[in-house]
């Protein structure tokens, strides 16, 4: 289940979600293979479009600019480190601790013709040493554990110039009213750890934000997308019970059914609001003074 710190491999985790096979995800995840919320600027649009969108948003969120250095942490399957090299010129490097996500995301970048500006590797984002103007850590925050979340965030400040920006966008959950109540798993969430996310745990937005300017950022945006991920998984479900036969040639009924169970589960979840998703927009503020940021939002709906 990764409760235990003394007992955490990240890599493992990592690898017991993801490493099922490329091919059981790409049944649901849509044509770009995006394991994260999409945005839906209609309800009724395509899951596609949705994803699309997100790209957009985040790109945009993050200002983008011409030769940037982007870090992508947890990157996937690729798709947003290509997408804001190929539409902001931006250098993008992606890592992950999926070897399957590395293999899928090596090819997708070759066959774009984009090895001169996007690189991926398997690697521990704590592990970097190099400095980045934009960082963006999607749908990675839920495997990262309370415990280490001070670390999470001033390993991101140091890989981060002064006034870059940080687009955090991660599962929380409600605040509870004391430690005891905070640590109490739920047996639906006691499933999850054990058979779909180990050593995941969410935080509320709240402690979140505090972390952040703790670890010297200053927080200028918090959206949350929880009936937006409401969709997405609703979309993921039909699809992947859409292709049931396929499914369970790939994995197993067994972890078919687990997998069912699971997006069904957070769509509800989602949609009744006892689970939430936000992404948080910082700024690394090193020395007092301007943050560098627009003085309106309306870039991001141009």
């Amino acid at each position: 289940m990764g409760r235990r710190e003394s007992r955490r491999d990240n890599k493992e985790f990592i690898q017991f979600h993801y490493d099922i096979s490329n091919d059981f995800y790409a049944l649901f995840l849509g044509s770009e293979m995006q394991y994260s919320c999409g945005y839906f600027t209609h309800q009724d649009n395509s899951l596609d479009q949705a994803q699309h969108d997100k790209l957009e948003m985040i790109c945009r969120k993050l200002r983008l600019k011409p030769d940037e250095k982007l870090l992508d942490i947890g990157c996937g399957w690729g798709r947003l480190i290509c997408h804001a090299a190929r539409n902001y010129g931006v250098r993008a490097h992606g890592v992950t601790l999926s070897q399957k996500q590395v293999d899928y995301a090596m090819e997708k970048i070759k066959k774009l013709g984009l090895e001169d500006r996007v690189t991926v590797e398997l690697r521990d984002y704590s592990t970097l040493e190099d400095t980045y103007d934009k960082i963006a850590s999607v749908g990675m925050f839920e495997h990262i554990g309370i415990a280490n979340m001070t670390r999470y965030f001033k390993k991101i400040n140091a890989l981060l110039r002064d006034r870059g920006i940080l687009l955090n966008h991660g599962l929380s959950r409600h605040a509870k009213p004391t430690r005891r109540a905070a640590r109490r798993i739920r047996p639906e969430r006691r499933l999850l750890l054990k058979y779909i996310f180990p050593g995941s745990e969410l935080d509320n937005v709240g402690h979140t934000i505090d972390l952040l300017e703790i670890c010297g950022f200053e927080v200028h945006d918090v959206e949350a997308w929880r009936e937006h991920y409401a969709l997405t998984t609703r979309h993921w479900y039909r699809r992947l019970m859409a292709r049931k036969e396929e499914a369970t040639n790939f994995v197993g009924m067994e972890k078919f059914r687990m997998w069912a169970l699971y997006l069904a589960g957070a769509s509800t979840g989602l949609a009744d609001g006892s689970m939430h998703i936000c992404q948080i927009v910082a700024t690394k503020h090193s020395a007092k003074g301007a943050s560098g940021l627009p003085l309106t939002r309306a870039d991001l709906y141009m």
